[in-house]
């Protein structure tokens, strides 16, 4: 139970840091508004026409699977420092979860996602 009521303490005093870091960057942040800083910037240089760009969606997909599988490497790591604790029942977990990403990567690939045209 004390466990319980040194989490509350931590996540109180968390948010209150928060809270105050919030209001001194209200209070201290300047003021002065002018055409420079309400301005679009853009490395540097001024924008003189609409630029309308075109992307394929792959990269896009390329960026979500990506984040899928370094997910992955992420539960997967602390499992392999502590498997010697964990035992077979563990072992089966991780083996489910890491069918589950396959499946999902057997589907993107047949149905094409990973390809460019």
């Amino acid at each position: 139970m004390q466990e319980i009521g040194i989490l509350f303490t931590f996540i109180f005093f968390a948010l209150l840091l928060a809270i105050f870091m919030l209001i001194c960057s209200i209070i201290a942040a300047p003021k002065a508004n002018n055409e420079n800083k309400e301005s679009i910037y853009e490395c540097g240089l001024n924008i003189k026409e609409k630029f309308n760009c075109k992307f394929k969606i792959q990269f896009l997909i390329y960026a979500i699977l990506f984040l899928i599988f370094d997910v992955e490497t992420i539960f997967i790591f602390p499992f392999a420092l502590s498997y010697s604790f964990l035992g077979v029942f563990a072992l089966i977990e991780i083996v489910i979860f890491l069918g589950l990403l396959l499946l999902g990567l057997v589907y993107a690939i047949r149905t094409r996602m990973l390809r460019f045209k």
